[in-house]
């Protein structure tokens, strides 16, 4: 558990150095995820006949099997973060799960089904173990009111995109030219790294993710065992009520790894030239478009909070999800394009790709810095726990409408979807008011501290 006063940190970059041990580590545990996932469903669709041969299964099993699988993957960070909260920490739980990660990825090497069953659940429970704790300690590495929570849960972001981008490329690229074993084992070298790192860090993690239970310090002790007060009870029905958004985001996000990842292998155009490029490198594309587009949209949403402008967490989730929302407009596009001409351009995907990031950058990392603001001390891992499991159901929604998609088609859920998120989005926006009056304004004295060092002063409240 994250002590309720940080110890001062070493600052790089005029963010606590700790920031960037954990960047690298999340930066490789999701290049090994992200790996295995940008080929799993290509590996269960190939046929067995094929000179790179997969199971030959059915494309509704594939994404049957992988709503599953990346609904359980954030499901079990529930008790991930149970098990940190009352027992281990968040600093040795992540340790745990990176071990546990490197030891699926290895299994999944393995050609046979035993071991890809057991592959899978190890990275089930290793993910559970690593991702919400992680997460949580990027939170214990800022003060309460420290506007630099928000651009560093961003520059963390951005490690999680650098990981994935480059695990579509080179995981993917493996997989589909040499062998999806071969892939699967790169992404557990991958993680490999990443725990190392984690482990020769620890120096800039003293007074981050320890376990509380085990604290000689009388305010650690009180804030385990006090109940919880009426302010802290409304700020938890609050994140419970975004979390509706979070379900419906990744529900439509998910589309990716799935639906879309299909549409692109079946359906679209790929030639550049005489290149064809793999179906798996446009799940590069929206890593892509984080690294460069991360930092300025942190600094929009920073510029108008300092200019005393709208900019809450909830407001910058619900347009999040309105502008992801939108960018299956461009999926239909695409639908409507074979539908006639019996293929479809590759800039629709990429199109839709960038709508979707930038509505992942307003949400996203947002949700994650919210947390950390809302949840109770005692229960910041498990309410950490509880966002992504939610974010599991919506990969399990985004199974349950891939396979929708063979018997209503593509255009219809594409367009489903888009509808249904922007008009969604819309509803939330006209409660938004009555919702963060539950905060108890949470937000409302979040300043630059780094400013107000190097100038001397306070900022005034611009709420």
């Amino acid at each position: 558990m994250a002590n309720s006063t940080p110890i001062k940190q070493k600052e790089l970059f005029g963010h606590p150095a700790g920031l960037y041990v954990l960047f690298f580590t999340e930066m490789w545990e999701r290049f090994s995820y992200y790996g295995m996932r940008a080929i799993l469903v290509l590996y269960l669709v190939a046929q067995t006949t094929d000179e790179n041969a997969g199971l030959g299964w059915s494309n509704g099993d594939a994404l049957s099997l992988y709503g599953t699988y990346t609904m359980l993957v954030y499901l079990m960070s529930i008790p991930g973060g149970w098990i940190a909260d009352k027992f281990l920490g968040q600093k040795k739980s992540v340790l745990y799960g990176g071990i546990l990660l490197v030891a699926g990825h290895s299994v999944l090497a393995i050609e046979q089904m035993w071991a890809f069953y057991t592959g899978l659940g190890l990275i089930i429970a290793g993910v559970g173990m690593l991702k919400p704790n992680i997460s949580t300690m990027v939170g214990g590495l800022y003060q309460q009111g420290d506007i630099r929570r928000d651009k560093g849960f961003t520059i963390f972001y951005i490690g999680i995109n650098v990981g994935a981008f480059l695990s579509a490329l080179i995981v993917g690229y493996v997989g589909e030219t040499y062998g999806w074993h071969y892939g699967f084992g790169l992404a557990g070298i991958g993680m490999a790294l990443g725990l190392l790192q984690y482990v020769l860090g620890q120096k800039h993690l003293r007074g981050v993710g320890d376990y509380l239970g085990k604290s000689k310090n009388e305010e650690d002790k009180e804030i385990m065992n006090k109940p919880l007060t009426k302010v802290e009870k409304d700020r938890v029905v609050v994140l419970l009520i975004s979390f509706l958004l979070v379900i419906i985001f990744w529900g439509a996000f998910e589309q990716a790894g799935g639906l879309m990842n299909i549409y692109a292998s079946e359906k679209t155009s790929r030639m550049l030239g005489n290149f064809e490029v793999p179906a798996s490198w446009f799940q590069s594309l929206n890593a892509f478009f984080i690294i460069v587009l991360g930092t300025s949209v942190a600094a929009y949403w920073a510029k108008r909070k300092l200019e005393g402008k709208l900019s809450t967490g909830l407001f910058k989730m619900i347009m999040g999800l309105i502008i992801m929302g939108a960018g299956f407009f461009f999926m239909t596009g695409a639908s409507a394009q074979f539908q006639s001409e019996g293929t479809s351009a590759m800039y629709w995907l990429v199109l839709a790709y960038l709508f979707h990031t930038v509505g992942e950058l307003c949400i996203s990392p947002v949700a994650l810095s919210y947390i950390t603001k809302l949840a109770p001390v005692k229960y910041a891992s498990l309410m950490m726990g509880v966002y992504f499991a939610m974010t599991g159901f919506g990969n399990k929604v985004a199974g349950l409408l891939g396979e929708a998609s063979e018997s209503l088609g593509e255009f219809t859920i594409f367009t489903g979807i888009a509808v249904f998120c922007v008009s969604f989005g819309l509803l939330m926006l006209l409660f938004r008011r009555k919702l963060e009056a539950l905060t108890h304004g949470a937000e409302d004295n979040e300043r630059d501290l780094k400013y107000e060092e190097a100038e001397g002063f306070e900022l005034a409240d611009n709420n």
